[in-house]
C-alpha cells in the first residue's frame, strides 16, 4: 500500500487568499489578480435540440427501452461529452409497502440504480456546512506543504497566474489507504460518515456507467473493469462566493478533467457550469435529483479518441454563492493508461501515447489548468 501511495507526487500548489473570507469585507471591485479581461462571454443555445442529453438509469436497465437508452448515452459520449443521469426514483406507494413488508430501503435503490434523496440532502447540508466552518477550524483542514488536499486551491503554479473566484476542499477517499490521517478522520459527524456512505454510492454509479460504456463501445468489457475495480475516487468541493464583479471574474477556468469521468452534484439551485459546444459556451443547467456527468481525458485515451473530454468552466454571480460537489474517477494507481487493445485497428491507429497512472497525475497537477492542452501533449505526433 505504501508503495502505491507513495507514486503519487503531487505538487503542492501556492498558497492563496480564501476568496470566502475576502468576500466578508463588502468589497466593490475585484482585485486585480482574479481579473480575466480575455474571458469568452456566455452563450445560450435557444435551440432545445442542443441541450446538454440526459439519460435515464431506469431505462438502461429496462428491456424495452435498453438499446434505445444505450445508442443516447454513446452518442451523448461522442458528441457531448457531457451528460446528466436521472436515477431512478420510488413512488410514495411503493416505498409504503415497501415498509409494510418490512423490505430494506437500500435494497430497492441497488435494485433500482438510484441513490436516496435523503443521503444526497445530508451530504448537501454537510458540504455547504464545511464551507462555514470559522477560520480556526478549516485552518486545522489546510493544505499543507507538498499536499494538494484539503481547504485551498489546485494548479497554482506562479505568483503571476490569474486566480478563480473560489474555494476548494478536496481529498482522496478511495481506496482507503490513499486518506490522509490528519483530514478524512477530522471530518465533522455526521458528514464524515454522510461523505463515506456518498462515496460507495458514487462508485457504484460509476462501475456501472463503466459498463455500459465498454457495452456501447463493443469492447473488451475486462479492458474497462480492471482499470477501475481498484481505482482512485477523489473529491473536490467547491465554494463560489458572490462576487461584486462577476462578468470579470471566473469560478473555475476552462479546462478539460483529468480523471476517467466526473460525476458532479449541484448542492444548491444556482447554475454556473458552463460547456464549450462547437466553440460556443453554453450553461449546463440541472435537473432535480441528476448528476452531470462529465468524459474526462483518461476516458478519451483509452477509447483512442472515440469518446472525448470537453472543455468547461463555472461562472459566478452578484446575488448568492454556489456550491457544489465533484467526484473523480481515476484507473488503479499502479495502472497503465492508452488506447484500449480492442479499440486499436489498421482503420484507427492507436491517437494516444501509454503512461503510467501515477505518472499521468503527477504531471497533470504540475501545470496550470487551461483548456485540453495536457491531453495534447499525449497524442502521437504523426511524422
Amino acid at each position: 500500500m505504501e508503495t502505491l501511495s507513495s507514486k503519487l507526487l503531487l505538487r503542492d500548489p501556492l498558497p492563496v487568499p480564501c476568496v470566502q473570507e475576502l468576500v466578508k469585507s463588502s468589497l466593490s471591485t475585484v482585485p486585480l489578480r482574479y481579473v480575466r479581461p480575455d474571458q469568452d462571454p456566455p452563450f445560450e443555445f435557444t435551440d432545445a435540440s442542443a441541450e446538454v442529453p440526459v439519460i435515464d438509469m431506469h431505462k438502461l436497465f429496462s428491456n424495452n427501452f435498453e438499446n434505445s437508452e444505450l445508442d443516447k448515452l454513446h452518442h451523448a459520449c461522442k458528441d457531448w461529452g457531457f451528460f446528466q443521469v436521472v436515477l431512478a426514483v420510488r413512488s410514495v406507494i411503493e416505498a409504503f409497502i415497501n415498509i409494510i413488508l418490512l423490505i430494506p430501503f437500500l435494497s430497492d435503490q441497488v435494485i433500482n440504480h438510484g441513490v436516496s434523496d435523503v443521503l444526497i440532502e445530508n451530504v448537501k447540508s454537510g458540504i455547504q456546512s464545511l464551507f462555514n466552518l470559522p477560520m480556526v477550524e478549516k485552518r486545522k483542514l489546510w493544505q499543507r506543504p507538498g499536499d494538494v488536499e484539503g481547504f485551498g486551491q489546485s494548479f497554482v503554479v506562479s505568483e503571476e497566474q490569474k486566480l478563480n473566484w473560489g474555494d476548494l476542499f478536496g481529498i482522496f477517499l478511495l481506496p482507503t489507504y490513499l486518506r490522509k490521517p490528519h483530514l478524512f478522520p477530522n471530518l465533522p459527524l455526521p458528514f464524515r460518515d454522510d461523505l463515506d456512505a456518498y462515496t460507495l454510492e458514487m462508485k457504484n454509479l460509476g462501475m456501472k456507467l463503466f459498463d455500459l460504456m465498454a457495452k456501447a463501445l463493443e469492447m473488451d468489457s475486462s479492458e474497462m473493469r480492471e482499470l477501475y475495480e481498484e481505482g482512485v475516487l477523489s473529491t473536490r468541493m467547491n465554494y463560489y462566493p458572490p462576487c461584486p464583479q462577476p462578468e470579470l471574474v471566473m469560478g473555475l477556468n476552462n479546462h478539460s478533467d483529468a480523471s476517467a469521468i466526473t460525476i458532479l452534484l449541484q448542492v444548491n439551485e444556482m447554475e454556473g457550469l458552463q460547456i464549450r459546444k462547437d466553440g460556443r459556451w453554453t450553461p449546463v443547467k440541472p435537473l432535480p435529483n441528476a448528476f452531470v456527468v462529465n468524459i474526462g481525458d483518461i476516458l478519451e485515451i483509452i477509447t483512442n479518441g472515440i469518446y472525448r473530454s470537453i472543455e468547461h468552466r463555472a461562472t459566478v454571480n452578484s446575488t448568492k454563492e454556489r456550491l457544489s460537489v465533484a467526484m473523480f474517477f481515476t484507473p488503479r494507481l499502479d495502472g497503465e493508461i492508452g488506447p484500449a487493445p480492442s479499440l486499436v485497428t489498421s482503420e484507427r491507429p492507436a491517437l494516444f501515447k501509454r503512461i503510467g497512472v501515477a505518472d499521468f497525475l503527477n504531471e497533470f497537477f504540475k501545470r496550470e489548468l487551461n483548456g485540453r492542452s495536457y491531453l495534447d501533449v499525449m497524442r502521437i505526433q504523426e511524422e
